[in-house]
């Protein structure tokens, strides 16, 4: 019995043990199936900032994207804007050289000049015309040519045919930087050169005299120091005409030059008055006078014009609008004649001035005769 007894012990025992190693492995199962479950968790989290750098990089693609399609746009508005100047430039290749529609410019009009001084007032390019083959065809086919402007940086010597050209035949030249290039043309394609065209032919001084000899006149000419304004010009050319002037001198230097404003202002007289345009003003009056004339300097302070003998072979000087006669042609002038003010008011217009001096010369050559 003890026997019997001792079996079933052991068989309790080893069911016992059975049990707790079933329990052993089902706890260690739960542990294992927790630890999967916690690193599949943890997996996940460690997921989010994966998908979400994933999301970064296709946000990144897109902008990179969008940054090229912005950089093609450009270049192409780039190029279209290059093409539009290009027809410019070709519609001013093809523009007659003598239509003329602009105001006109200021500055120092010496050749070689480096100092600018262009007044803002808007201009066409019917008046003026830029880039290198244009300009160089203006040149050849001898128009008139009021001034040229030429790059001063960067040039290398690539203008030298033309500044050869306007020097040997008298044109006034300066070197600006681009910027006054850019600003007179708008940006276009100027290639660093601009010419401006008269409307027309200037004259020479002996034309003018031989105008008077032909007409059997004594000399009778407009001289005009350093005046400015197209308008004045214009006006005056106008009056010279209607008053038997028989030309009108202006220098090359700080004046205005012909323009399609100065024609227009004359009422078409640009076309009937010989108009000259010389380098030193005081020692083309000094030829004047070997030729006879006696020249009368229009400035305050002077002699009463209306006690003045203006007979004979004439030469009126007529002072830029601000200061008047320069010093030097000041000197030269064989006398000073003034008008008569009784207002308030201590001058004149330039062209107004000078109408009225014109004028009091033909009274007179009319009552000589």
């Amino acid at each position: 019995m003890n026997e019997s007894r001792n079996k079933d012990t052991r068989k309790n025992d080893n069911r016992t043990n059975t049990t707790r190693t079933t329990a052993t492995h089902a706890n260690k199962a739960r542990r294992s199936d927790s630890s999967t479950s916690e690193a599949r968790r943890n997996d996940s989290r460690t997921s989010e900032p994966r998908r979400s750098d994933s999301r970064t990089n296709d946000t990144r693609r897109n902008d990179n994207r969008t940054n090229d399609d912005r950089k093609r746009a450009s270049v192409k508005e780039d190029a279209r804007k290059a093409d539009a100047r290009k027809v410019d430039t070709r519609k001013v290749d093809t523009r007659k050289v003598d239509s003329h529609r602009t105001d006109s410019y200021k500055g120092d009009s010496r050749a070689g000049d480096t100092h600018m001084n262009i007044t803002d007032e808007a201009r066409s390019n019917d008046e003026m015309l830029y880039g290198r083959n244009p300009v160089w065809e203006l040149l050849q086919s001898g128009k008139p040519v009021n001034k040229l402007l030429f790059q001063s940086e960067g040039t290398g010597g690539r203008f030298q045919d033309m500044v050869s050209h306007a020097r040997e035949h008298k044109i006034p030249f300066q070197f600006v930087d681009k910027q006054a290039l850019d600003r007179l043309t708008e940006k276009a394609n100027h290639q660093g050169v601009l010419g401006y065209v008269s409307p027309r032919e200037y004259a020479e001084v002996e034309d003018i005299l031989a105008l008077a000899r032909e007409k059997g006149e004594e000399p009778f000419v407009l001289v005009l120091d350093e005046v400015e304004d197209p308008h004045n010009l214009g006006a005056l050319i106008r009056t010279a005409d209607a008053a038997g002037v028989h030309g009108v001198i202006i220098p090359k230097r700080r004046s205005v030059s012909l323009t399609a404003t100065v024609a227009k202002t004359s009422a078409g007289a640009v076309e009937h008055v010989l108009v000259a345009r010389v380098g030193n003003l005081v020692q083309t009056l000094k030829e004047l006078q070997k030729e006879g004339c006696w020249i009368s300097g229009a400035e305050a302070g002077g002699t009463e014009v209306y006690s003045s003998d203006l007979t004979g072979a004439r030469v009126i000087v007529v002072g830029s609008e601000g200061k008047g006669l320069s010093r030097l042609v000041k000197e030269t002038c064989d006398e000073i004649v003034s008008l008569p003010m009784q207002g308030q008011v201590n001058s004149l217009n330039a062209s107004v001035a000078g109408s009225i001096l014109l004028y009091e010369v033909l009274r007179q050559r009319r009552l000589k005769k």
